[in-house]
């Protein structure tokens, strides 16, 4: 028979959170994809790896904390932790294939739309796969149409989101990015809630087991931790927050890395001078 579905069994706290947890994930990993590109090649993979994580976590947070909401009526649900915790490490990676494309190629072209394609399918097979790790007395079925429409919608915010990686601007507009990227990838998360119908065995039985809250609260401690300490790196590195505007990259010379920063206040006129040969001053005989 149909099941009763409610997937806000807490009114807007649990949406409200997810949104926030969706934001918080979206902004350190904007922001360290923006520190990777403006540094030296040998430290680009590590923060490329930082965002990738940063994202891929804040995006299963998000989802797992709406699905706190999520109740079935007379059918009580287990989640299979292999499974779900399979999902977060699916959306690590595929967010990493993403984010280390437009890291190396740039935010522009086909490596945009590689890296933003592979980024928001990544999304989407997080969200499926963790509803593929619920456990309850019937199954699950999915609208296509709808399906496809979250799916698109995850593409085109990772896209949007790596674009706006690339653009290496200040802190507010990387704030501005991270809440659009929240709103997208939680309404792409409620998109693909709406294309689900639940198919309930009809037992006779009105059994309940735990709450969504105290079987999901302890596999969130992780990953909500990793988020803070990510969140201390980021909140420590003032370049991260100062952004292109205070900083330019030197060109590349030997023994110089290709992306070593330099404040505009500490670049002499000599040193200028030294690097563009139209502005050394003319000798006199």
């Amino acid at each position: 028979m149909q099941g009763t579905v409610d997937g806000f069994s807490y009114g807007l706290v649990t949406p409200l959170v997810a949104y926030l947890m969706a934001c918080l994930g979206g902004a350190l990993g904007l922001r360290c994809t923006t520190r990777a590109l403006l540094v030296a090649q040998s430290w680009r993979p590590g923060w490329l790896a930082l965002g990738a994580a940063a994202i891929g976590s804040g995006i299963w947070t998000m989802h797992f904390v709406a699905m706190i909401g999520f109740t079935v009526g007379g059918a009580p649900i287990h989640y299979d932790r292999p499974m779900t915790y399979a999902s977060l490490g699916l959306a690590i990676v595929m967010v990493g294939i993403g984010i280390f494309i437009v890291g190396y190629k740039g935010a522009t072209g086909s490596a945009l739309f590689t890296g933003g394609t592979i980024t928001g399918l990544g999304v989407a097979s997080m969200h499926y796969l963790g509803m593929a790790g619920m456990r309850l007395n019937g199954w699950f079925a999915y609208n296509t149409l709808t399906v496809a429409a979250s799916v698109v919608i995850a593409v085109v915010a990772a896209t949007a989101a790596l674009w706006a990686a690339g653009q290496v601007r200040g802190f507010l507009w990387s704030v501005g990015a991270s809440l659009a990227m929240g709103l997208a990838v939680t309404g792409m998360h409620y998109t693909g809630m709406a294309a689900l119908s639940v198919h309930v065995h009809d037992t006779g039985s009105t059994a309940t087991g735990e709450s969504p809250a105290a079987l999901l609260a302890p596999m969130l401690i992780g990953p909500l931790g990793f988020l803070l300490l990510a969140g201390v790196v980021v909140m420590f590195d003032p370049l991260v927050v100062v952004g292109r505007s205070a900083w330019t990259p030197v060109e590349h010379k030997a023994g110089i890395p290709a992306c070593e920063l330099v404040p505009h206040r500490a670049r002499r006129p000599a040193v200028r001078a030294r690097r563009d040969p139209e502005r050394r001053p003319a000798r006199t005989p």
